[in-house]
C-alpha cells in the first residue's frame, strides 16, 4: 500500500483501517506542558523531537482548566513559616465549613495533609456547591480560548492531531483524598461518593460539550480510569465510579465524530472487558508482569479488533537497557502484536528534564 503521512497513519489505526506500518507515539506534545520536559527546547530531546516529526505520530496534548467550585466557595492559598516548618496551605470555605490541605517542609522532612482525610471531610465537600453553571463555565473557557487557538493554528496538522485532556469526575476526589480513606469509602459510604461524582459529571458535560461544539480537537484523552481500580478498590467499585461516566463522555466525543483514547496503568486484565463497554477507540497502556498483570496476547484475546492498544515499552527500560536490548524489546512487542491494532509507544511521557549521556 502507499506510504501514509503520520496523521493518516494515526486515524487509520484508530478506525481499524489498513496501515503501511505500525504507528509510533512517543507521547511528545508539540507545545510545552507542565508535566513533561520541553522536548522542543531541551537539548536532551531536541534531536529526537526533530526525528519524531518525520517518523512518529504526534498528539498535541492540551489541558483547559475550569474551577471546581461555585464562586460562593472561597479559596485561599498561602505559604507561611510555622515553628521552623515552611507550610503551603490551601483553604476552601463555605458557610462556616472549611477544608484545608497542607504540605509542611522542614529540611528533608515533608508532611502532607490532604484536603479530604476523613468521612467528615467528605460530608463537608458534599455541602460545597460545585461549578455547574454552563454560562460561568463557558466564560472561564472563553478566557483560555485565544491561547489554545493560537497553539492549534501553530500545530502542523500532518504530524497528527490536537488532543484535549479535560479530566473525569473522579479526578478531583482521587487527588484530594488520603488514599487509605478513599479506598474505605468505596465500602463504607459509596453512595456519598456517587453523589459527588454525579455532581462533578454535570460540570464535565459542560466542558466537553463546549469543546466539542467548537471543534477544538480531533482526539480526547481520558485518564481517570486508573484512579479507581483494583487493587485500590474492587472491580464493582470501578464499574460504579468510572465506567458509566467515561462511557457517557466517550459517547459525547463519538457523537461529534471525534476519537477517544483512554489511559490506564496497572492491573487491567480482569477489568479489560469494561473498557470495551466504555467504548474508546484506543487504550494506553497494557503492562505485562511484573509491572502489570496482562500481556498483549491476553489483552488482544479479550478486545480483538474492537479497540486499538497502545504501548508498551516501559519508561524505565530506557535507562536500564542497552541499545541492543531496547531494540530487542521493541521487536518483541512488534512480533507479539503482528497483525493486530497496535500503536507502539512508551508507557510514560518525557518527564525527566535531564537525561544522562551514558
Amino acid at each position: 500500500m502507499k506510504t501514509l503521512a503520520n496523521r493518516e497513519r494515526l486515524f487509520a489505526a484508530l478506525e481499524d483501517r489498513p496501515v503501511d506500518r505500525v504507528p509510533i507515539w512517543l507521547l511528545f506534545p508539540y507545545h510545552r506542558v507542565g508535566y513533561y520536559a520541553d522536548v522542543r527546547a531541551n537539548p536532551c530531546y531536541t534531536a529526537l523531537f526533530d526525528l519524531s516529526k518525520r517518523y512518529c505520530v504526534m498528539l498535541n496534548r492540551r489541558n483547559l482548566g475550569v474551577r471546581m467550585f461555585a464562586p460562593e466557595v472561597t479559596e485561599k492559598t498561602e505559604t507561611v513559616e510555622e515553628s521552623g516548618w515552611r507550610v503551603e496551605r490551601r483553604t476552601l470555605a463555605h458557610r462556616g465549613e472549611r477544608l484545608v490541605a497542607e504540605t509542611r517542609r522542614r529540611g528533608d522532612e515533608v508532611v502532607v495533609k490532604k484536603l479530604l482525610e476523613t468521612e467528615a471531610d467528605l460530608d463537608v465537600l458534599l455541602s460545597f456547591p460545585l461549578n455547574t453553571d454552563a454560562s460561568a463555565i463557558h466564560a472561564e473557557l472563553e478566557t483560555q480560548l485565544p491561547q489554545y487557538l493560537r497553539e492549534k493554528a501553530e500545530f502542523p496538522e500532518q504530524y497528527g492531531a490536537m488532543m484535549l485532556d479535560l479530566g473525569e469526575p473522579v479526578g478531583f476526589l482521587y487527588h484530594s483524598s488520603r488514599l487509605e480513606e478513599y479506598a474505605l469509602w468505596s465500602v463504607a459510604c459509596n453512595e456519598k461518593v456517587l453523589l459527588f461524582l454525579d455532581r462533578a459529571m454535570e460540570r464535565a458535560r459542560h466542558i466537553y460539550r463546549y469543546c466539542l461544539a467548537r471543534d477544538l480537537a480531533d482526539v480526547y484523552f481520558l485518564v481517570g480510569s486508573e484512579l479507581a481500580s483494583p487493587p485500590l478498590v474492587s472491580p464493582a467499585t470501578f464499574r460504579q465510579w468510572i465506567v458509566p461516566y467515561a462511557k457517557e463522555l466517550i459517547g459525547l466525543v463519538h457523537a461529534h465524530g471525534k476519537k477517544a483514547i483512554q489511559h490506564y496503568h496497572g492491573q487491567i486484565r480482569h477489568i479489560l472487558p469494561d473498557f470495551l463497554t466504555m467504548g474508546a477507540d484506543a487504550l494506553h497502556t497494557i503492562e505485562a508482569p511484573p509491572v502489570g498483570n496482562c500481556t498483549f496476547t491476553q489483552a488482544f484475546e479479550i478486545v480483538g479488533r474492537r479497540m486499538a492498544l497502545i504501548g508498551n515499552i516501559q519508561y524505565d527500560d530506557f535507562h536500564a537497557l542497552t541499545p541492543e536490548q531496547m531494540a530487542a524489546a521493541v521487536r518483541a512487542v512488534l512480533d507479539e502484536c503482528r497483525g493486530r491494532r497496535l500503536i507502539l509507544s512508551p508507557s510514560a511521557g518525557p518527564y525527566e528534564e535531564h537525561i544522562p549521556s551514558a
